[in-house]
């Protein structure tokens, strides 16, 4: 396999099909040593995906499957637009503001067209056409490779923009949102991008329909500390509600 990211996927494919996984097995099957064979099962155990026994692992949760973004804009479109209006409430005149790429943060962008003096990044193709006609808004987008699946833009290059600037919010669309393990995505490009997105801005809000609560993807954007506001819909868990509570960040709910 070329890097790490490509074999822990390949051998959580692997565990997701069979259950269960040995360490012996990978080693042959992937050409790399029993220790780092242990370090990838480590860090599946440590996502809360599986457990690691003698010798191997058993699979504890399987992780979602990732879906284009024509399909995933489809699913619990209602909630998204309604998060996407209460999301849109908290921008104001002046803000400079990122709208990182997804089908949530897309209903963001389409009540932002009549927005004032705002001034938006992002890395989504989808949101940049939305925005690329509003009057008010100015427009950035992030360099970078375009990855189609979601029609985003990533990158080292995309990486490289971010450090020019400093943003008053983040609106952020996730895979999974985990108590404990914090706000993932599939792809590890991504990931790496929207952590610098969270670097970059001042205040956090991550835009998630309640779905994703409890989910847990491959790759690990931040942990909870650096969110500041979750909007989501109704149907949120009681055990999501309080968890949000005692972890201080604020929960808006759009009804």
């Amino acid at each position: 396999m070329r890097n790490t990211t490509q074999r822990r996927e390949a051998i959580l494919q692997l565990l997701t099909r069979h259950g269960a996984v040995q360490v012996t097995d990978l080693v042959q099957e992937f050409g790399v040593s029993a220790v780092t064979i242990r370090t990838d099962l480590s860090a599946f155990e440590a996502q809360g995906l599986a457990s690691r026994s003698h010798g191997g692992a058993t699979l504890m949760r399987t992780p979602p499957l990732e879906q284009s973004i024509r399909q995933r804009d489809a699913i619990n479109h209602e909630q998204k637009e309604r998060i996407g209006a209460l999301a849109a409430s908290l921008v104001q005149g002046g803000d400079n503001i990122i709208i990182d790429s997804g089908t949530t943060t897309i209903s963001l962008a389409r009540h932002l067209r009549d927005a004032q003096q705002v001034t938006v990044m992002t890395n989504g193709l989808n949101i940049a056409w939305e925005l690329a006609d509003a009057p008010g808004v100015e427009l950035i987008l992030t360099g970078g490779l375009l990855r189609k699946q979601s029609l985003s833009i990533q990158g080292s290059q995309a990486e490289a923009t971010l450090q020019a600037y400093n943003f008053d919010k983040l609106f952020l669309g996730v895979d999974g949102f985990d108590l404990q393990f914090g706000i993932t995505t599939h792809h590890e490009a991504e990931a790496s991008l929207n952590h610098k997105m969270v670097e970059r801005a001042k205040k956090i809000i991550v835009l998630t329909d309640a779905s994703k609560f409890g989910r847990v993807s491959l790759h690990r954007i931040v942990q909870l500390d650096r969110v500041h506001t979750v909007i989501t819909d109704a149907s949120i868990s009681p055990e999501y509600r309080e968890g949000l509570q005692r972890l201080g960040i604020e929960l808006l709910i759009a009804e």
